[in-house]
């Protein structure tokens, strides 16, 4: 691990210690906790972003199906489920 200091109020230091308490955690824990949780819902917006931006990139290709990729991808899906 990488020790990183951090500037909290002290209205977030309180709140912090007594999540801690009630949770019979370290605050290094709770705020560990908090930052995987934050960096997980900023990838999955980040992922939606660029689904948004991917779609309809085939549009006008005629040399691909997309009805035979959907297809072939539930396939796929089906059998690995």
């Amino acid at each position: 691990m990488i020790r990183t200091q951090i500037y909290l109020t002290e209205k977030e230091q309180i709140a912090l210690r007594t999540i801690a308490d009630v949770q019979g955690a370290t605050q290094s824990e709770v705020i560990r906790e908090a930052i995987d949780q934050y960096i997980v819902m900023h990838q999955q917006t980040h992922r939606v972003q660029l689904l948004r931006e991917a779609r309809g990139i085939w549009a006008d290709r005629e040399d691909i199906n997309a009805e035979d990729l959907r297809a072939e991808w539930d396939r796929q899906f089906e059998e690995s489920a």
